[in-house]
């Protein structure tokens, strides 16, 4: 009896769809933003895969398809960065997504430019669309990664986050860029604690 219900637990857990969501804004204006390193991580993680975002629900634009085995949809939040919590809540309920099967991607001004953070739990930072999140689904216990954008001298954060990279910037940005792809495969094969072990 013990081992079938370990081998349905196994096989549940081995079913269970990671839900791997990029913050950013929507719109043309805003794809090369600061604000927008989340949707730029995904764009590169879906060409590697040979995945398409070609399907629309709840304002969230999503890519579905198999990584090592295991279901995975990617997310780009089209609601602005303020209301991602309103997209990301119902596509956990749809797809019965436990909290740690979801992946938050996203922007930091205080990591310095280019530096990845992966982290299991925590609170928003100050960041609004984590904000969003945090508060639609009720609790700050699920993973993240978190992608350097570096703390401005000059312009407030508000302005900077909204301006484009600069062309040495994006040099910086594409490694970062590799490495939190690496983190995400990690993530969907293994788990969380063992992509901080590798990516931290």
């Amino acid at each position: 009896m013990l081992r079938r219900i370990l081998r349905i637990r196994d096989e549940r857990e081995a079913e269970a769809v990671r839900l791997i969501v990029g913050l950013g804004n929507p719109g043309a204006e805003h794809s090369e933003n600061r604000h927008n390193a989340g949707f730029q991580v995904l764009d590169r993680f879906a060409h590697r895969h040979k995945l398409s975002f070609d399907r629309m629900e709840f304002q969230g634009l999503l890519a579905r398809g198999s990584i090592g085995g295991e279901p995975v949809i990617l997310v780009k939040p089209l609601s602005f960065m303020n209301k991602s919590g309103k997209v990301v809540k119902p596509m956990m309920s749809r797809y019965k997504v436990g909290t740690q099967y979801l992946l938050v991607i996203y922007d930091d001004l205080d990591l310095p430019l280019g530096k990845i953070r992966i982290r299991p739990q925590g609170g928003p930072g100050g960041h609004r669309g984590m904000e969003s999140i945090i508060a639609s689904i009720g609790t700050e216990d699920f993973p993240r990664v978190r992608i350097g954008i570096g703390r401005p001298d000059g312009p407030p954060p508000e302005e900077y986050v909204l301006r484009d990279f600069s062309l040495d910037e994006r040099i910086t940005m594409e490694t970062a860029y590799e490495n939190a792809i690496s983190a995400v495969e990690c993530f969907i094969r293994e788990d969380i604690e063992a992509t901080m072990n590798r990516y931290n």
